[in-house]
């Protein structure tokens, strides 16, 4: 059965395009408080997590690649929060961008049932190509 730090090496691989069997509850609750306008901020289910973030990954115009992580341990063995950043290379101008992330991830029977994540949001529009449709939305709220 996985542990929470397990499970977290599962989803840098997910993060980097990876398929892996087994890392999703059925129930997961995957939420992102400071998403975006237009995306959602708590998506629940594995199929719709997961086709969710596939639509998202064929979006990007680059590979993701998580950095270094530092994980912290909480009271309840199955909950660790984590600090990483992630980086990818923009195909064309070969620029390397990268955007700091903190995630709460928790396991059940050796599966993530919830994971919440708090994005650079700004960082990773303008990493995109994103950030005058994220100003534009901003300013007609």
């Amino acid at each position: 059965m996985m542990s929470a730090r397990e499970a977290f090496d599962g989803l840098r691989r997910h993060i980097s395009g990876e398929e892996v069997d087994g890392l999703w509850a059925e129930d997961v609750v995957v939420e992102t408080p400071f998403a975006p306008p237009g995306s959602p901020r708590r998506v629940e289910g594995r199929e719709r997590f997961l086709a969710f973030a596939r639509a998202g990954r064929a979006a990007l115009p680059a590979r993701l690649e998580m950095g270094e992580a530092t994980v912290h341990d909480t009271a309840d063995p199955g909950t660790i929060i984590v600090e990483y950043e992630l980086g990818a290379v923009l195909p064309g101008t070969g620029e390397r961008v990268s955007a700091s992330f903190i995630g709460v991830l928790r396991v059940r029977d050796g599966r993530i049932v919830w994971w919440r994540e708090y994005q650079d949001v700004l960082r990773v529009a303008a990493a995109t190509g994103r950030l005058p449709g994220l100003l534009a939305s901003l300013s007609a709220a």
